[in-house]
């Protein structure tokens, strides 16, 4: 890999030294006899520091197939209104994978849309999908022309071939490859995850502010494939999937799409391992806001509103005095999908590996009553919290809506999930003012 997030790059496939040109991208006639296209992730015109392209050396060019034809979507949707919205706070329950032997399904047929709101024709709006998938994709590819994705593995690990080169990508990792990007995903074995796709922004690292320069996610710490290629030929045809305005098509080619020798740019697909997330963390009292959590985000053209957030909640100590250190009760005008790769959330009893939270705008939500009672009688003393454990958050500055698939077909709603706010009770007494700890 190399690393650095959103640097110039530029790679060869040490199998052909020499494939990039010297001193220009579009040569009369590249070196190897290769064609030269660019692949474009922002407007022309954009200013330096927000423009996205790369300039790809290939054997063939990705112009060569045959018409694009309408393709099952399955349980992908973008259609926001086909059931009732639910303004409850929702639960749900380990998404199920299929069994190699009754049911094959790859990372395509295996994406299910759990969430979402916008449209991608008018470039504004993000969704989120559950993947589950227990074979490989054989001989055809992925590219999203609608927005970005980024991939959270949950349970087993992916091989991705992409046109820049090759990724594994693990649990405790996560990946993105952005709008136009061809790729394929390997597994080896059930498989299950989560994605948040936005359309209309590309990911970013938040600004630092007060932070200051280092913290967070650090820059050198995304890495980025090398070139590989190959030159293969496949006569029974190779298909070639788009996600285009919220629905499938299939093109057929007879090669691989897998044939870039070079390349140079700043418009890649990149991965991070949350390991080396920097947390930042309140040392006197009371909580900093979870914003302090964030690894990328998508932003709106409104300073300081992403169109989407992606957050940790990673193992990290804790020692604010004469403080409830659990999640605090909340109301907030933004929509909170939570997911958990692994262990145990500390707010939450029930909530699973694998499966998911939605907390939408203005609904309340926070700790369940015994995760309360405890943390209020708790000694506080330095601690360690989410040891062994590492949830996430999709955030987003839209009101989300659950599709049918989420809310009914699944069949893993949890409809119990209120009950865990039932026991609280009142603990009121206006002739008794409680001091402050000491």
């Amino acid at each position: 890999y190399m690393s650095g997030f959103g640097n110039e790059h530029a790679s060869e496939d040490p199998r052909c030294p020499g494939a990039l040109p010297e001193g220009q991208n579009n040569p009369q006639v590249c070196p190897y006899g290769l064609y030269a296209e660019q692949l474009s992730g922002s407007a022309f015109t954009c200013p330096r520091p927000t423009n996205k392209r790369s300039w790809l050396y290939r054997i063939l060019p990705s112009v060569c197939h045959k018409p694009f034809k309408p393709l099952e979507e399955g349980h992908l949707t973008h259609d926001w209104d086909e059931i009732q919205p639910d303004p409850n706070q929702l639960r749900w329950k380990p998404f199920e994978i299929p069994k190699a032997p009754q049911k094959k399904m790859d990372f395509v047929s295996g994406l299910h849309t759990l969430c979402g709101a916008g449209e991608p024709r008018g470039r504004n709006g993000i969704a989120v999908h559950i993947f589950v998938c227990n074979s490989s994709m054989t001989d055809r590819c992925l590219y999203n022309s609608d927005g970005d994705f980024l991939i959270v593995p949950q349970q087993g690990k992916l091989l991705i071939t992409t046109e820049f080169g090759k990724m594994v990508v693990e649990p405790n990792e996560i990946c993105v490859i952005q709008q136009g990007m061809r790729f394929s995903v390997e597994v080896f074995g059930e498989t299950r995850g989560y994605i948040l796709e936005v359309y209309g922004a590309h990911f970013e690292l938040p600004d630092l502010g007060p932070i200051g320069a280092n913290g967070l996610a650090n820059p050198r710490d995304f890495l980025v494939p090398m070139a590989w290629y190959e030159d293969r030929q496949v006569p029974g045809g190779y298909t070639v999937i788009s996600k285009y305005q919220g629905k499938l098509f299939a093109a057929q080619q007879d090669y691989s799409p897998y044939n870039v020798v070079a390349w140079h740019g700043n418009y890649t697909p990149y991965k991070y391992h949350l390991e080396k997330f920097m947390v930042i963390n309140a040392v006197a009292f009371d909580h900093a806001d979870p914003s302090i959590f964030t690894v990328l985000t998508a932003k709106t053209t409104r300073a300081g509103v992403a169109l989407a957030d992606f957050v940790i909640f990673p193992p990290r100590w804790g020692v604010a005095n004469n403080t409830f250190r659990p999640p605090y009760y909340h109301r907030n005008c933004m929509s909170e999908f939570m997911g958990l790769i692994k262990g145990h959330y500390e707010a939450k009893e029930g909530f699973q590996p694998g499966g998911g939270s939605l907390h939408s705008m203005m609904t309340p939500h926070g700790p369940d009553a015994d995760c309360f009672e405890k943390a209020s009688k708790a000694k506080l003393e330095p601690e360690r919290v989410a040891d062994g454990t590492m949830a996430f958050m999709f955030e987003s500055s839209l009101s989300l809506a659950v599709t049918k698939w989420g809310l009914q077909t699944s069949n893993r709603l949890d409809k119990n999930y209120y009950k865990c706010w039932e026991p609280l009770k009142s603990h009121f007494n206006p002739k008794c003012k409680r001091t402050r700890n000491p």
